[in-house]
């Protein structure tokens, strides 16, 4: 039944794309266009807008999938994105005389890491000290934003950022080849990676003793799989996705740092995740979606639009995150051991 309603929903989703990607098109290239709201809803401007909202989105949930697959509930991308992100500011900063690829590749390395090492430390808190997963997360988000907020330099100021690759060919289909072929390179990278994550959760070794890991950990146990080690080292590389995806706010979209800039993204990559029913491409999107409630507000508000109050308009992402996710919960099954602490026969880890 689960995957008879997976392959619906999927179908579904299939089919409101394609219908976007025709109108989008439409709106594009012929008079629809003219339309102002026409163009809020379907413009270049705002599908280009809904794929830079939804990048860190999509690393975020990906993150949250491979913690979560095998039974480490991580709340905390939040703080592992906001850490990221000051890292790859301070390495940023502190190379702005190398060459500037030379730079911005050190700023996602220094993201890399220090996401990888948060997703250690609640790696730490919740296998090692065995603390409560859920206030592990939580007290990842409090140190990150303290920290940050305390070591940053406001006269700091990081030189350049990534700018836009054309694909050739590609870059060259109209109006889908403009959203979609012509990205800086972490947006290709995270998108990319959904693609990845999918098949080596479904298609590898490593896929499927991670996914026995978070519905049966005593069973995967007793046919010799180390479940606390698959679950330090997907907290890790979901740790580093995170970072990444807080370094993609600095290096390839704001291009400077600024406090709590991760501005509540990491629990709608947590909204995304579950709405995605926890599969990478469910995950991207619900991404999308979200990031296409942004992108909607900034160009209804762009277009001055004066019959819905500005407020009202201000509160669409975060309207359709909440109705999403409660419209979903009880309808998506969370991998059976998601939170459990697991002890082996010994008790050792």
């Amino acid at each position: 039944m689960g995957e008879r309603r997976y392959r619906i929903t999927s179908f579904i989703i299939g089919g409101l794309i394609l219908v976007f990607a025709i109108m989008a098109i439409l709106v594009n290239i012929t008079p629809l266009g003219d339309s102002a709201w026409m163009r809020a809803f379907f413009g270049v401007s705002a599908l280009n807008f809904t794929l830079r909202a939804s990048v860190p989105l999509i690393l975020g949930a990906m993150c949250g999938i491979l913690c979560e697959r095998t039974g480490i509930i991580n709340i905390g991308i939040e703080g592992m994105m906001l850490a990221g992100a000051f890292a790859a500011f301070v390495a940023k900063t502190s190379t702005n005389g190398w060459p500037l690829l030379a730079s911005l590749l050190f700023g996602v390395l220094a993201a890399l890491v220090t996401g990888g090492l948060m997703g250690l430390l609640h790696g730490v808190f919740s296998i090692r000290y065995r603390m409560d997963q859920i206030i592990s997360g939580t007290v990842l988000i409090i140190l990150a934003a303290g920290l940050t907020a305390y070591l940053f330099d406001r006269d700091a100021v990081a030189e350049g950022k990534f700018g836009t690759i054309a694909l050739p060919g590609l870059s060259q289909i109209p109006v889908l080849g403009e959203v979609l072929f012509t990205n800086p390179p972490l947006t290709y990278t995270a998108l990319i990676l959904v693609a990845v994550i999918h098949v080596a959760l479904f298609h590898t070794r490593w896929g499927l003793r991670s996914r026995a890991c978070g519905e049966h950990p005593r069973a995967a146990d007793t046919v010799g799989i180390n479940v606390n080690r698959f679950r330090y080292m997907n907290t890790i590389l979901g740790g580093m996705l995170a970072g990444l995806a807080g370094g993609f706010l600095v290096l390839e979209a704001v291009g400077q740092f600024q406090e709590g800039m991760t501005a509540g993204r990491g629990f709608i990559s947590l909204a995304a995740m579950i709405f995605g029913n926890w599969m990478p491409f469910g995950a991207m999107g619900a991404a999308l979606l979200f990031g296409y409630t942004q992108a909607l507000q900034n160009e209804l508000l762009l277009a001055g639009v004066t019959t819905v109050p500005r407020q009202f308009v201000s509160m669409i992402p975060y309207l359709v995150t909440i109705i999403a996710v409660s419209g979903f919960v009880g309808r998506v099954r969370p991998p059976a051991a998601e939170g459990k602490v697991y002890e082996t026969e010994g008790g050792s880890e």
